[in-house]
């Protein structure tokens, strides 16, 4: 088993991998990469490919279908399924016309293909479309994590909230999946979960943490959490479910919420549900200010509330039999960690 150890890379040249238990064939590979301004390393087989990935963190990786023992599909799996490696694009480098390869390379995960032998400026441009997509999407990662880190800094200003945030993913994930909700509607659903009050880091301190009544000017300032929070999301292209949640979720069905006031069924459903999770997640949850209540308690609140004309009656009518279910059955609500979120949200507090 062999792979380039290499010592001398420069941090800010794209580093390919190429992985081919053919020697010529990495030669060729490696010529023409070089040529191109990238830093090339090299790998004979399937585990040796993995100990360079998690040595040097390639950029990109072109990667052989065919060899002995591990083959390139099962590298490509190992690597997309691992949340440090998952955005390398793969190239796999399969036989002219090999359809069947190709159709599986999608499968595990591949990026794009190529056949042997190389042409040079399809090799070029592939490569470098990839490795700048990869750049992007790791800034974009980036960005993420900064958001989640202010959310869980909001979180932590107030101590009396618990893991609320945490509770709430894990709700509206199962709520969501009893929905029938879409892959991506859960998403939306569970990065609310942490991201919904983002905002409060522009409320000060004496009005987020009163303990007493708000005053009418404190709850001028409080509102204006969820336009805070729209402005903070806003401008990110993966928030774009995000954003209306965060803007309307204390809209309420008769139109006397806020900020914009609507009513009915102009209030965007993910936030009419994840209205719903939020205040059932706060009945139930013991605050200096209130015991917890029974889930029996808070859903006779939340009928009351829906009497009143503040919350989709149909809406609280399946959360009802959603809970009792749940309860009867004695279940909880993990969270799925396929509904991934920045690691920054990781770390302990």
């Amino acid at each position: 088993m062999r792979f380039s150890q290499v010592s001398h890379l420069d941090p800010e040249r794209p580093k390919v991998l190429v992985v081919d238990d053919h020697p010529s064939s990495r030669m060729t590979a490696v010529a023409l990469l070089s040529v191109e301004g990238y830093d090339v390393l090299e790998a004979d087989s399937g585990p040796a490919a993995l100990l360079s990935v998690e040595k040097h963190n390639p950029d990109l990786i072109l990667l052989d279908v065919m060899m002995p023992g591990m083959d390139g599909f099962e590298v490509c799996r190992q690597l997309k399924q691992d949340e440090k490696t998952r955005l390398i694009p793969i190239v796999f480098v399969t036989a002219l016309n090999d359809r069947r390869a190709r159709l599986k390379g999608i499968d595990v995960g591949g990026d794009d293909f190529l056949t042997k032998p190389f042409d040079q400026l399809e090799l070029s441009a592939r490569v470098k479309s990839l490795v700048r997509q990869k750049r992007l999407n790791e800034d974009l990662e980036h960005v993420e994590q900064v958001l989640f880190s202010i959310a869980q800094i909001v979180e932590s200003r107030d101590p009396n909230t618990g893991d609320h945030c945490e509770r709430l993913c894990g709700l509206g994930q199962s709520f969501g999946r009893y929905l029938n909700l879409s892959r991506a509607e859960i998403r939306d659903l569970t990065w609310a979960g942490y991201l919904h009050d983002i905002g409060k880091v522009g409320v000060p301190d004496d009005v987020l943490l009163k303990r007493g009544k708000l005053t009418p000017e404190e709850w001028v300032v409080m509102k204006q959490h969820v336009l805070i929070g729209e402005r903070i999301c806003l401008p990110m292209r993966t928030m774009k479910g995000v954003v209306p949640i965060i803007r309307h979720h204390h809209e309420r069905w008769d139109g006397s919420g806020y900020p914009d006031g609507l009513s009915g069924n102009e209030i965007p459903r993910l936030a009419q549900i994840f209205q719903v999770l939020d205040i059932f997640d706060a009945l139930t949850s013991e605050r200096p200010y209130k015991k917890a209540f029974s889930f029996e308690e808070a859903i006779a609140i939340l009928e009351e509330e829906t009497h009143k004309g503040w919350r989709n009656p149909e809406l609280v009518r399946q959360f009802s039999e959603f809970i009792q279910r749940a309860h009867q059955e004695g279940a909880t609500f993990p969270q799925d960690d396929s509904f991934r979120r920045p690691d920054s949200m990781a770390v302990p507090r």
